[in-house]
């Protein structure tokens, strides 16, 4: 039949197709059509370790696969009387674009329209095990071959119920648009053969999925899914949603990380304030719960309470520094030939999300019921039902849509905090953390120095060290899960967790002979989290600096040494693409620069080539309570992230990357004083602002060359930052070494830190940042 319509049946044993996209899956038994996958787990990686890396043989994206796949066959597609198609998506959508990707594949496969597929995100369900933790770029690579197969099988069923409707042969009937086509023209709604196509019992059947070049909704632009509500407001956020009795409630919290409350001396008379209902100790400060998040505040700020130091108590970026260098493994001897060397230093970066941290508890003395955006939801049942003494069986999570995660919604504080509040009031609470919350007692991104030296002779690289020291990160939200569990599979003997993730997260796509990257971590007094692309900004940063001032003593120029120094074919195709698009070395006034780098993650690659203004004129722009600093004026970001679901999507990723790795570079970070931080809200978080912003933005995507998906949700942001640091470095003739580049210039008055939740603008109408 022709366009691929008879791939229901099955081909024969040996042939290619049957070889290269037969799968088997269930139907299984419910009221209306629901159908899943089978998957068997991929082959032990080998013990031995290229030079180039622990990722050359496994990464991170592959760990997290090989952890999902045991439990694939659990996630379903099911098939509805009104036609429509429903899938409970167990990733967390924070507005990365993974529920209109899903759609995607599940449209294709089952030729209905997007338009009849529902995506919503799963409830925390333990039985999945390692198969709901969002993280590492890891979704679409995951879920592309399950979610597919079960679309399949779906597909085949309500054919062969539809030849039996119609007396006919099974390759005279077809679907298209979400209408059953068989013989003379007759249709029939798949709805209609929603129950007819389901099965009394679980059966295991075989599918076949539909070849690329049959390909019509996977690989072309498509909006987002969510985009109208987005826009108009009717998306639900945690914040969104109307659970009854859940007050608002927020805390108030210590002026250094970490305090603890000593005393409260007037929590009777808040308790009496307008709105309040409930006021009480918390492990992290004191909880008032009101009729209005108004309210709330002016409890928070009528709070008076003497309070202990935290774990940073009297810590400075000075002292940290010091801590960190005196944490540096030694880089050994230095080498007998020539060679290059760089010392780097990275701030403390916030790891805020747009939208501060929400979340609803409802906590019965037998049963508790959560909804948070949560990127580990497994973990947050298991902590929930552990601190309450319940039943995994007693503890519901739910898990709502996020505005931005960055890494932040790995954890679930917000959602332990509400638990812990509902269970001390004994009523539901809707808790929302305010934004100097965040900045000041939420995660950081660890501040960290870097070390590289590059040995040579003549043209010849002989060498490559790397060490990377870090404040410690936390990795207890289900990553160290999976290397414990998964450790005998993979090729990193006995080392510790953040280790583990730092070999399997880190590339080398250069030919630099004997290479090694190790990371030291020390001082575990900070809340810390796995921002976007985690080690990988700095790392890359320092790499490409250096590897910048290696061109230079070779005499080369960075991009060819480059390129003629790359690995494989993909990481050479997107330099030698933004290099042309970009207009490698053309002619730029004194002042201005270009600058290029490389990052290679997840079966990925990106290259980024940067324009910067570093004239006087430029950075010394007069900004309200702002550096303005050096300014990005264009980006050109090719992108090879194999077979992309959505290329539309995937432009937007790179987009917010490329503004990532501009923060990153020159105006994003923490200032650490006394214990506590001094930035207080987005005001004075310099996040990429207008004044950053480059004019010019080109986002290249290459032709897929594999034929399966890459990770893409990260990839950006190194290259860019690199690229960056790289620019500056060609237009002020001086290498950078410290990040963010105006982290020196200390550009507005801190807030106080008592009362914590600062006073609210009064005149946001007379001007914008």
């Amino acid at each position: 039949m022709a366009n691929g319509d008879d791939r229901a049946a099955q081909p024969p044993p040996g042939s290619q197709a049957f070889d290269r996209r037969r799968f088997l899956g269930f139907v299984l038994a419910a009221p209306t059509l629901v159908t899943a996958a089978e998957l068997v787990p991929a082959e032990q990686a080998r013990a031995d370790v290229p030079s180039a890396g622990i990722t050359e043989l496994v990464d991170l994206n592959d760990v997290m696969t090989l952890a999902a796949l045991p439990t694939s066959g659990l996630i379903t597609v099911q098939v509805h009387a009104d036609g429509t198609v429903s899938f409970a998506l167990p990733r967390a959508e924070v507005g990365q674009g993974i529920t209109t990707s899903t759609a995607m594949l599940i449209a294709e496969e089952m030729d209905v329209p997007l338009a009849k597929v529902r995506v919503t995100l799963a409830d925390a369900r333990p039985e999945l095990v390692f198969n709901q933790l969002t993280g590492g770029s890891n979704t679409t690579i995951a879920t592309y071959t399950p979610v597919r197969i079960a679309a399949a099988i779906a597909r085949g069923r309500l054919l062969e119920a539809a030849a039996t409707v119609f007396g006919a042969a099974l390759t005279e009937v077809t679907i298209r648009a979400g209408v059953v086509v068989g013989p003379a023209g007759r249709t029939i709604g798949i709805g209609a053969l929603a129950e007819k196509a389901a099965a009394v019992r679980t059966q295991q059947v075989a599918a076949q999925l539909k070849p690329a070049e049959q390909f019509t909704v996977i690989g072309t632009p498509q909006r987002r899914i969510d985009a109208l509500d987005a826009v108009t407001g009717r998306k639900k956020f945690a914040m969104d949603l109307t659970i009854p009795d859940a007050f608002p409630t927020m805390v108030c919290r210590p002026p250094t990380i970490n305090g603890k409350v000593g005393s409260v001396a007037n929590a009777d008379e808040v308790r009496a304030m307008p709105g309040v209902t409930d006021v009480v100790v918390i492990k992290s400060g004191v909880a008032v719960r009101a009729r209005t998040f108004g309210q709330c505040i002016d409890g928070v700020r009528a709070l008076k309470v003497s309070w202990v130091q935290g774990s940073a108590k009297g810590k400075s970026d000075e002292s940290v520094l010091r801590e960190l260098k005196a944490a540096e493994i030694t880089m050994g001897l230095p080498p007998l030939t020539p060679s290059v060397e760089g010392r780097f230093t990275f701030h403390f970066r916030s790891n805020s999300a747009l939208e501060p941290n929400c979340a609803i508890a409802d906590v019965r003395s037998d049963r508790a019921e959560i909804w948070s955006s949560l990127k580990a939801p497994i973990v947050a049942k298991e902590a929930i039902a552990a601190k309450l003494g319940l039943p995994l069986s007693a503890v519901t999570v739910h898990v709502t849509e996020g505005g931005g995660s960055f890494g932040r919604k790995l954890f679930f504080d917000a959602a332990l905090e509400a638990v812990e509040i509902s269970e001390r009031i004994g009523k539901p609470v809707k808790l929302m953390w305010h934004r100097a919350d965040d900045s000041r007692q939420g995660r950081t991104h660890p501040m960290a120095t870097s070390r590289v030296r590059i040995s040579y002779v003549g043209d010849t690289v002989l060498s490559y060290k790397q060490r990377h020291t870090s404040v410690a990160t936390d990795l207890s939200h289900g990553f160290g899960e999976i290397f414990t569990a998964l450790a005998a599979k993979l090729p990193v003997a006995d080392l510790g967790f953040s280790e583990t993730f730092f070999q399997l997260s880190q590339s080398m796509p250069y030919n630099f002979g004997v290479n090694s990257r190790l990371l030291n971590e020390t001082d575990k007094s900070f809340n810390t989290g796995s921002m976007r692309n985690v080690y990988s900004p700095d790392v890359t940063c320092a790499r490409e600096l250096v590897i910048d001032q290696l061109a230079a003593k070779m005499g080369k120029d960075p991009y060819r040494f480059r390129r003629d120094f790359l690995r494989d074919h993909r990481s050479l195709a997107v330099l030698e693409k933004v290099a042309e698009a970009g207009r490698w070395g053309r002619p730029m006034p004194e002042g201005t620069a270009q600058g290029i780098a490389l990052h290679s993650e997840y079966h990925s690659a990106s290259a980024v080539l940067v324009e910067i203004d570093c004239r006087p004129e430029t950075v010394n722009r007069p900004i309200r309570d702002g550096v303005a600093g050096p300014r990005v004026t264009r980006i050109v970001l090719a992108v090879d992230a194999g077979l992309t679901i959505n290329p539309r999507g995937l432009e937007a990723q790179m987009m917010g990357c490329a503004m990532d790795g501009i923060a990153l570079a020159l105006t994003s970070s923490l200032h650490l004083r006394d214990g506590y931080f001094l930035e207080a809200s987005w005001d004075n978080y310099f996040y990429t602002r207008q004044w950053n912003t480059p004019p010019e933005l080109d986002i290249i995507i290459m032709p897929d060359t594999t034929g399966k998906p890459g990770g893409a949700g990260e990839l950006g942001v190194a290259a860019t930052m690199a690229a960056v640091a790289c620019a500056y470095g060609r237009a002020t003739g001086t290498m950078p070494t410290t990040f963010p580049v105006n982290h020196g210039t200390l550009s507005f008055e801190p807030k106080p830190t008592v009362p914590p939740v600062p006073q609210s603008p009064t005149d946001g109408r007379d001007h914008a940042y």
